[in-house]
């Protein structure tokens, strides 16, 4: 069975990082070592049977910086808030498996933006479906519709950031269409997805005098949000 493979030249970054991987693993930068690794990394990419790695050809440093810089930030505003959430409304907070529908089909893309929403406090990937590029989550905080659908946006918002950095030429004429239809200026910057104030008790103070296990009629807690 024969698989694509794609030109040295798009492997070339994943075969740096598994060199400099193999000597950080070892304590070992030496000359002798690194050739090892560089053996190794050739076997795994191109010996080893693995699912290839379709890469854009593109990557874009300045938009990597600002997401880096916003992510790190925002990590540390979604820690807060998740404190604030687990101290004033705690057992009382209200969850949620929310689907997203993504833009793209690439598994790389996708695979980054779980993994990008998951560093962030406040959700956790649950479940991917690649036929429709759909990733569940299980996100905090989310009691209704609108939260769900806010944490959607933020969801996009971070794979629109990725697709900037590292998408196809056409993945990002689309997206650059999309913002021109919306009257919205793309950047990679992202936003935190948990809002804490969504459920603080001054905020909300029906949910302060209901019992836990008594729900409002005509309101439902969201176990599962799936489209």
């Amino acid at each position: 069975m024969s698989r694509p493979k794609n030109s040295l030249l798009v492997e070339l970054p994943l075969l740096v990082w598994l060199v400099l991987v193999w000597g950080a693993l070892w304590g070992d930068f030496g000359p002798g070592n690194l050739l090892f690794g560089l053996l190794l990394a050739l076997l795994v990419t191109w010996v080893l049977y693995l699912p290839a790695v379709q890469l854009s050809g593109r990557f874009n440093p300045l938009q990597f910086l600002l997401f880096a810089a916003t992510f790190v930030w925002q990590v540390a505003v979604a820690s807060f808030q998740v404190m604030l959430v687990a101290i004033v409304v705690g057992p009382r907070t209200r969850n949620a498996v929310v689907g997203v529908p993504l833009r793209t089909r690439s598994d790389l893309l996708i695979t980054a933006t779980g993994h990008t929403m998951s560093l962030i406090p406040g959700s956790l990937v649950v479940e991917v479906d690649r036929s429709t590029s759909t990733v569940y989550f299980h996100a905090l905080n989310v009691r209704g519709p609108e939260e769900a659908e806010a944490f959607r946006r933020a969801v996009r918002r971070i794979e629109a950031a990725w697709i900037r950095i590292m998408g196809t030429r056409e993945e990002l004429d689309a997206l650059r269409a999309e913002h021109r239809a919306g009257g919205t200026r793309p950047s990679a910057a992202i936003r935190a997805p948990v809002t804490a104030q969504q459920q603080m008790v001054a905020d909300r103070p029906a949910a302060t005098e209901q019992d836990p296990g008594h729900e409002t009629p005509g309101h439902e807690t969201p176990q599962e949000d799936r489209p």
